[in-house]
């Protein structure tokens, strides 16, 4: 037992050894970093007119896949025909990588404006690159020093370092982002309104009696139903516990009297319809006791529908 002990913990060392390993690497890619290549590398994207395309081989095109993503979501336009508008980063750690160097002279004859993310400064991509960007490291986090690890990953934080310098440089909200990443978890957080998720709203009167609250509540089956005056505002809540709190506390002698307005949870809390769905979200879950349903109101006070903790669940907020 003991000995399986110590070597969970010389891994667990060794796991910490191999990310400080990394996390140096990209420290040294930051001291190493020449300041005008990387104020030159920003402004050819910045500036581009036509498409910022990121190009890998192997596992430097996964990190490539990864950037060119990281690009896109924060407003730089990728994929498409090679145009002389465009602007190419190329990643490659030996900068020698084949089929890299078989498009080059393509791409210099588009006269395309070429950045290289290179580990190899003397390499025949850092000679042909108008802009070069040092990402060699000292050691791959690899035992044997062969597997690309510590190089892509300097690599990638290069490349997520240009995107961010240029987000933040363009002004880019959180509302553009979302515009970018409509159907993602960020997007609808951002994007998605209480009036997309709402129910119409079930409404009984506050003289109507117990057993039409319970018709109502089974009829609309959302869990509860709204409680409006004459002129269709807001009063009060009955929702299923509400109800059955009430039965349980009530003479059953008493029943035929009960009317919602004895049931209710009186001013509840409410949302409006063009409410983030993600504030509602709060609202509901943010408190001493969470609640499964929101009454929607409008400015006047008028009920227009009902919002379920489980469809702002479902809709993958």
């Amino acid at each position: 037992m003991q000995t399986s002990q110590k070597h969970l913990i010389s891994n667990a060392e060794k796991v910490t050894e191999l990310l400080l390993l990394e996390a140096n690497a990209i420290e040294h890619a930051a001291s190493r970093l020449d300041p005008e290549s990387v104020e030159k590398a920003l402004d050819l994207i910045a500036n581009c007119e036509g498409k910022v395309i990121v190009i890998g081989v192997g596992k430097s095109g996964v990190i490539a896949q990864k950037i060119a993503q990281t690009f896109t979501s924060t407003g730089t336009v990728g994929l498409g025909v090679v145009m002389p508008s465009d602007v190419i980063i190329a990643l490659s750690n030996s900068g020698e990588t084949d089929e890299i160097l078989a498009i080059l002279p393509t791409l210099k004859q588009r006269s395309v404006s070429i950045i290289a993310i290179v580990g190899n400064l003397d390499s025949t991509l850092s000679r042909q690159s108008d802009v070069v960007l040092d990402a060699s490291v000292d050691k791959e986090a690899c035992p044997l020093n062969l597997a690309p690890t510590t190089s892509t990953t300097v690599a990638l934080a290069i490349g997520d370092a240009i995107a961010m310098t240029l987000m933040e440089s363009r002004g880019l909200t959180a509302e553009d982002f979302a515009a970018n990443h409509p159907a993602g978890r960020l997007g609808k957080r951002l994007t998605l309104r209480v009036e997309s998720l709402m129910h119409e709203s079930p409404n009984v009167h506050e003289d109507a009696n117990w057993l039409d609250v319970v018709k109502a509540i089974s009829k609309y089956a959302l869990g509860a139903v709204n409680v409006v005056d004459n002129s269709g505002k807001l009063i009060g809540i009955v929702t299923d516990g509400d109800l059955r709190r009430t039965i349980e506390k009530t003479d059953p002698a008493m029943f035929t009297g009960l009317t919602a307005a004895q049931m209710m949870t009186r001013d509840p809390i409410t949302a409006l319809p063009d409410m983030l769905a993600y504030d509602a979200l709060q609202l509901m879950e943010n408190r001493p006791s969470q609640i499964s349903v929101l009454p929607v109101i409008i400015w006047t006070g008028n009920c227009v529908g009902l919002l379920r903790l489980h469809d702002v669940v479902r809709s993958g907020l």
